[in-house]
Order: C-alpha cells, then sequence, then structure tokens
C-alpha cells in the first residue's frame, strides 16, 4: 500500500487544532513545516470529502489551503535523498543516510534510510525521545519500541546499551524498514514485529519502553504498556503537543504511572513516567 500525503496551509494556532481533528479520522504521522503540516494515511483509507469537511469547518478563521498527493514505494526514497540532511542530536548522537559522509565529534552515529517509514530524528518527536533516552541508563535492559517507524529509537536503545529490544509498528513496509536499519547499525539484537498493542500478549515485562505514536494510541493503549513495565522503571511518551500533555498525565495515573519530566520542542512534547 502506498501513502496519500496532504499538505495543509493554515496559522500555527489552527493547524494544532487540524491535526487534532485529522487524527481522528486515520491520520496518524504529522510533518510540521513553514506553511502548516503535511498529513499522512494509507491510500485505502484516503477520502478528500472528510479533509474538505474537516477544512470546511474553519473556513474565515485563518487562510486555509490543502493539497494531496500519493507517495509510492517505489518513488519515496527518490523524495527523501533529495531533501533529507544530516543531523545532530543534543550534540552527541549523529543521524545520516548512508551517502553522507560519517561525522567527528559525536558519541553515536546512525545510519538510516527510510524507505516509507517516518522517524528520521528530523521530527520533533523523534529527537526529543532520543534526548530523553540519553538521560536514561539502558545498560543491560530489555526495551519495547512501539510505533518503531524506521527503528531509529531502537538502535539509539542498543547503542546505549540495551540487551534487547522488540521494535513493533503496524505497517509491513515499516517492519521491513526498521529491520534494514538493524542490520545496517549493526544491531543483532533487535526483533522487529509486524502489529500493535494485541502482538505484545504473553511478553516478559520490560525494563523501559518507548511510544512514540500519537495521543489517541497512547490513550487507548497506555494500558497495555503499564502492565508490562515493572516498578520503578521508565516509560517515554512522544507523538503529541503540550496541550495534550495533561490528558496523558490523567490516563498514566490510572495505571501507575508517576510524570518524571517532559521535553519539548515546537510544542511537541515527550515526557518520562515512572511505574509506582
Amino acid at each position: 500500500m502506498d501513502f496519500v500525503e496532504v499538505r495543509v496551509q493554515a496559522p500555527r494556532e489552527l493547524a494544532d487544532i487540524l491535526v487534532a481533528e485529522l487524527s481522528q479520522v486515520g491520520y496518524d504521522t504529522f510533518e510540521d513545516n513553514d506553511e502548516g503540516f503535511c498529513a499522512y494515511i494509507g491510500e485505502g483509507d484516503f477520502s478528500n470529502d472528510a479533509v474538505a469537511e474537516i477544512m470546511s469547518r474553519y473556513e474565515g478563521q485563518g487562510e486555509l489551503g490543502y493539497d494531496h498527493r500519493v507517495i509510492t514505494r517505489q518513488n519515496w526514497n527518490a523524495e527523501w535523498e533529495k531533501n533529507f540532511q544530516p543531523l545532530i542530536i543534543a550534540g552527541r548522537v549523529s543521524v545520516r543516510a548512508p551517502f553522507h559522509p560519517q561525522p567527528a565529534g559525536v558519541d553515536h552515529e546512525i545510519v538510516i534510510m527510510p524507505r516509507m517509514s517516518f522517524g528520521t530524528g528530523h521530527h520533533e518527536t523523534t529527537a526529543l525521545m532520543i534526548e530523553n533516552q540519553l538521560d536514561i541508563d539502558h545498560q543491560g535492559q530489555r526495551v519495547l519500541d512501539m510505533g518503531c517507524g524506521t527503528g531509529i529509537l531502537a538502535i539509539m536503545a542498543v547503542y546505549l546499551g540495551a540487551r534487547e529490544v522488540l521494535a513493533v509498528d503496524v505497517e509491513p513496509w515499516t517492519v521491513e524498514n526498521a529491520a534494514d536499519n538493524a542490520a545496517e547499525n549493526n544491531c543483532t539484537n533487535i526483533e522487529c514485529r509486524l502489529g500493535g498493542v494485541e502482538v505484545l500478549e504473553g511478553e516478559a515485562p520490560f525494563d523501559i519502553i518507548l511510544a512514540n505514536i500519537n495521543r489517541n494510541v497512547l490513550l487507548e493503549d497506555m494500558h497495555a504498556y503499564a502492565a508490562l513495565l515493572p516498578v520503578g522503571r521508565p516509560i517515554l511518551f512522544s507523538g503529541f503537543y503540550q496541550e495534550d500533555l495533561s490528558k496523558i498525565e490523567a490516563e498514566a495515573s490510572k495505571h501507575a504511572l508517576a510524570y518524571q519530566s517532559h521535553r519539548t520542542k515546537n510544542n511537541w512534547v515527550s515526557a518520562i513516567f515512572t511505574k509506582l
């Protein structure tokens, strides 16, 4: 299956509302840009009428517009290579493609070729998650990466000393991509598994859980994550805006997950919670 990219032009204060609206009709990946944002959905789930109806609700509240295009698996690499630049996160982690030169002066170097997957470190949520990972002791730990995308957070966990990582995503091409990126980075202890929270049934507990998905999925599946986390162990959430942090906190408290800290960038959040 291919993706549909919906490119929305909207002022910042309205863009946040439109992201929330689109997330309710199946869009689960968003990328900010100078004009507004891009939203992504599987081609089979795309409805132009649904987008038009959402946009019509906010007519007269600012300069609004949108268009869409299909991004095929065949041309995704070309699109990405054309626009992707190497990245340094927190001055310590390099994220680059195989065709970029190796950087100097970093602690960790991650090589990513994303194909149809998202998560190169350029989006605020991925970078924020990596910054939070750097503050957590992964040595010898068993880690779960939910919504793994390219596998970048799973790879980061291995570089930080994790003994094994289970990386899970609902899209087949994403799981394939994560596995290829794990191999590219010589991470032999990452298992990439297709599915959602249901594939965690019967799993042993995890010492660290990483969940960079979106607000609605986090709220719906948090009970399952909490059940797999021992007392005193951390879980990192991202994929939501700062105004949604209170909703995440409220749901987390129902499952004995206590807020510890969070980072923000351009209104996106990555928060750390601990199991009580």
